[in-house]
């Protein structure tokens, strides 16, 4: 694990510590989602396309000459567009071992959000999960 790993976590939890309330938590998350860069059109195919969420999701990876893992994606969902960003903030730039070491589901417990998720926005987020983590070769 690179050692800036933890604080870069509690740097993300700390940015949503900062928020009061979880609507305020809500509009931050879909801030986050409109800050990523939209995939262009001929990326968002049906193999790109995370299986099991609601809404239409596509996670791209990119290929790299070293062994950490790039991810992009999009959504078609404000919300869940801001899920998208936050795991593609989590995961990218590490490392297979490093994947298999973060739980996305801890940090969003300590941001204050996966207690405010609805069942389909949380199926749709572990969907999401479960790709990136066999997509980097980690284990469930």
């Amino acid at each position: 694990m690179r050692p800036e790993t933890k604080s870069d976590i509690d740097a993300l939890v700390e940015e949503f510590d900062f928020l009061d309330d979880w609507e305020s938590r809500y509009r931050y998350l879909i801030d986050l989602g409109r800050g990523m860069a939209a995939l262009p059109d001929a990326e968002k195919t049906e193999a790109n396309r995370v299986k099991g969420c609601t809404s239409r999701v596509w996670l791209v990876i990119d290929e790299n000459a070293d062994d950490a893992f790039r991810f992009r994606a999009d959504s078609d969902a404000h919300i869940v567009k801001g899920l998208a960003a936050l795991l593609v903030r989590l995961y990218s730039g590490r490392e297979a071992s490093e994947i298999g070491d973060i739980d996305a589901r801890d940090v969003l417990a300590r941001i204050g959000l996966s207690e405010h998720l609805s069942p389909q926005r949380s199926n749709g987020l572990n969907a999401m999960i479960a790709r990136i983590r066999a997509e980097a070769g980690v284990r469930a």
